[in-house]
């Protein structure tokens, strides 16, 4: 029996390392403590499989030397210095590790919590550090009867939640993705009003970061929210405002807030370390020894299994080599996962169907079609916890009808994909086909005829038709300081049009706010390709 080798090119816990030794059919290869460019010239070449953290990226000088590799695992949750795509071209499949950490960065966020509602960290340092015994200095709050406002409630968010619940606080949570008897069966309660969570003792946030995560809480939400607020952040830098919630914890409007996440990391200079009313960590999320030892296992694991072509865990991508697919097919791939991502956004309402219709030649690949729609739908809430490989899984979990039909009548287009999807607040159906070899094209929106580039930042503003609709939805625009570079409008039979504006540059929500008052707006939304 012919050995498969596995290099482990970044520190795990031994754990892991013991599971790889100790199979027969496996070389390790512990390359962890060489110097990356021996890893690149003399080892990596030898690897059927590879293991990777933070300290080694898979870029393209990795992949050109890794001659020989099939799969990588990335051991943790982040992905950002693996190019997925490049892997995708050559037939690698990439996995991670998404939920070995997740009690570490559950317990951390009740940890800042509570370290926040008594200033622990400022009242042991006076007695430790200053020598100074003074208790009246160091009255706190309770977390019982607090409200807590929970932002995002997947797999940490939930476990926050019921932690919470066992110290008696009244629990609200925020996640236009999920259903919502997922937070109402666990006796706390559901809104879909972002406005509920601003008006909570304790606010904390468990969500991906993305276009529409990206200052979640800023300025304006601070304003809104109860005078001496406690903010929690151990998801991901950015999510929250840095210069809003530095603004708030000066003057006061925010009592504490605890962070574990920075935009910018190491943070050794943060103008959050001259302040005495806030908790920091520098981002120990999965710094436990269970979790890096769960980690390490699981990576192991995934990393054997995936030697061995038995099974992909928490694959990343779809192994497709080019050589594979017809090349007419590839462009629409790309295109109907845009055309999903679109979809989701548009609605932003947790998903109850989707319904996936082709025509023409690309019907013969319309189980392809219909997951790489699926993952485009469901990465708008799920980031990295969806994938190519579970994404049907992911669906059914979260009793999503999946259908798919092959249509027969005469679009006259030569291949059309269309991607329907039902929300609890609406239907939205966006088609697409690709024009010459891969010149990709929204056709159809709803039923407004468009010819739409599924790329940039875009606006989208339904209209009963009226004059000076046009004008005054630029007016607004531009009064918001941003330039306009596409504008393409639609009208159906009933009086009633569709603009998709392109702009250059962040969509803010005051804007979207001033465009829904025009008397002519009917909906208004926005879309990030």
């Amino acid at each position: 029996m012919s050995k498969l080798t596995i290099v482990v090119c970044d520190h795990i816990h031994q754990a892991g390392l013991d599971i790889l030794a100790n199979n027969q059919d496996i070389i390790l290869i512990n390359a962890a403590d060489e110097s990356k460019d021996k890893l690149l010239k003399e080892i990596i070449e030898q690897a059927d499989v590879a293991i990777t953290r933070s300290s080694t990226d898979v870029n393209e000088a990795f992949l050109n030397a890794a001659t020989n590799i099939k799969a990588i695992v990335r051991a943790g949750v982040g992905v950002d210095n693996v190019d997925i795509d490049g892997c995708s071209k050559r037939g690698i499949v990439i996995m991670n590790v998404p939920t070995a950490n997740t009690i570490a960065a559950v317990e951390l966020t009740m940890t800042h919590m509570l370290s926040c509602v008594r200033a622990f960290p400022y009242a042991h340092n006076n007695l430790k550090i200053d020598r100074v015994w003074k208790r009246e200095s160091w009255y706190g709050t309770e977390l019982k009867d607090k409200k807590l406002g929970i932002i995002g409630f997947g797999n940490i968010g939930s476990r926050v939640g019921k932690r919470a619940k066992a110290f008696e606080m009244d629990v609200i949570a925020y996640d236009p993705y999920i259903d919502s008897t997922k937070v109402t069966n666990l006796d706390m309660k559901y809104t879909k009003h972002f406005e509920d969570i601003l008006d909570c003792d304790i606010i904390t946030i468990h969500t991906p970061k993305n276009e529409e995560t990206i200052n979640m809480i800023s300025h304006d939400e601070i304003a809104k929210m109860r005078d001496g607020v406690i903010l929690i952040n151990c998801a991901r830098g950015g999510l929250y405002n840095e210069e809003a919630l530095l603004s708030g914890l000066k003057s006061g409007k925010i009592a504490m807030a605890g962070i574990d996440v920075f935009n910018k990391e190491p943070a050794t200079s943060h103008p959050f370390l001259e302040l005495d009313n806030v908790t920091l960590t520098p981002h120990l999320g999965a710094n436990t020894k269970e979790s890096q030892k769960n980690i390490a296992i699981q990576a192991a694991e995934g990393a054997i299994a995936s030697a061995r072509g038995v099974a992909y865990p928490n694959a990343l991508n779809l192994p497709i080599k080019e050589s594979e697919l017809p090349a007419f097919l590839r462009p629409y791939l790309e295109l109907v996962q845009k055309m999903g991502y679109m979809a989701a956004q548009a609605t932003r309402s947790a998903v109850k169907s989707i319904k996936i219709t082709t025509s023409g030649d690309v019907s013969e690949y319309i189980d392809s079609l219909a997951t790489f729609a699926m993952v485009g739908v469901l990465k708008e809430s799920l980031a990295d916890a969806v994938n190519y490989v579970n994404v049907e899984f992911v669906a059914s979990d979260r009793g999503i009808v999946l259908e798919k039909v092959r249509s027969t009548i005469d679009s006259g287009l030569k291949n059309k994909v269309t991607v329907k999807i039902l929300t609890e607040e609406q239907n939205f159906t966006i088609s697409g086909t690709i024009f010459g070899e891969d010149l990709k094209r929204i056709v159809e929106i709803d039923e407004y005829m468009l010819d739409l580039e599924p790329k940039g930042r875009m606006i989208l503003f339904r209209n009963t038709d009226v004059k000076g609709v046009i004008g005054d939805v630029g007016k607004i625009i531009s009064k918001h300081n941003l330039n306009i570079s596409d504008f393409r409008l639609g009208r159906n039979n009933k009086s009633e049009a569709l603009a998709v504006v392109k702009v250059d540059g962040d969509v803010t929500k005051s804007l979207i706010k001033e465009l829904e008052s025009l008397p002519a707006c009917i909906a208004v939304t926005h879309v990030t390709i």
